[in-house]
């Protein structure tokens, strides 16, 4: 596998200069697809400005002082993707990752607070020496005792003590944020759910219509 693109041919999603240099870092495979994730250098270098070449970004890196989701990271091509926390203890900025509503992966500063838990969606379910285990967008596996989890359901996961906090339904009511489509970056509340279909009331109080697999619930 190429260890780099085109900055042209990189995903829309990537908030980059296409045209200073003709190659970019491409991220390993990992948790998060190539459109939904940025490599960890690259959010160094071309987000927020802590590097001005790989070499630097690695130094930064090789350093462990930074988290991802309370985990340090050194690879400087780790796919860092939606509602990722990202760590930085020894100057004391944190962010989360998310979508704008132009469809690009944007950093917001977060508290230390909120960097102890992160909302993630449930993608699948598979039975594992006679238990569920819920399989998050994100890569990660957990197993549970009592199954009332459906897919498309989102969790609270506490990434201190690795266990589910709270389980957030796909419902009448349930908050959900946009991940593609027409309305990507929107945030809404679910009026009605209809086969693969959900139809939502945004921020204006206005009613819209999205694919169900866009609707990641927040709340």
């Amino acid at each position: 596998m190429k260890s780099h693109l085109k900055r042209l041919a990189a995903p829309k999603t990537w908030q980059i200069n296409r045209k200073t240099h003709t190659y970019i870092t491409k991220q390993n495979a990992g948790p998060h697809s190539i459109e939904m994730s940025m490599p960890l250098g690259v959010i160094l270098k071309e987000v927020l400005g802590f590097a001005k070449t790989t070499r630097e970004a690695k130094k930064i890196l090789n350093t462990s002082v930074v988290k991802i989701d309370n985990v340090p990271r050194k690879d400087f091509r780790f796919p860092v993707g939606l509602f990722d926390t990202i760590e930085f203890p020894a100057i004391n900025e944190n962010y989360k990752v998310t979508l704008n509503k132009k469809g690009k992966i944007e950093l917001v500063k977060a508290k230390k607070e909120e960097l102890s838990s992160k909302t993630c969606k449930i993608v699948g379910k598979t039975m594992v020496k006679g238990k569920v285990q819920l399989n998050l967008y994100d890569g990660k596996n957990v197993t549970v005792d009592k199954d009332d989890y459906k897919v498309g359901d989102s969790v609270i996961f506490s990434l201190n003590d690795k266990k589910i906090s709270k389980h957030l339904k796909l419902h009448k009511k349930a908050a959900v944020f946009l991940t593609g489509g027409r309305h990507i970056g929107q945030t809404g509340h679910v009026e009605d759910i209809v086969k693969d279909k959900i139809i939502y009331k945004d921020a204006k109080g206005e009613l819209a219509e999205t694919s169900k697999q866009y609707a990641f619930v927040i709340g």
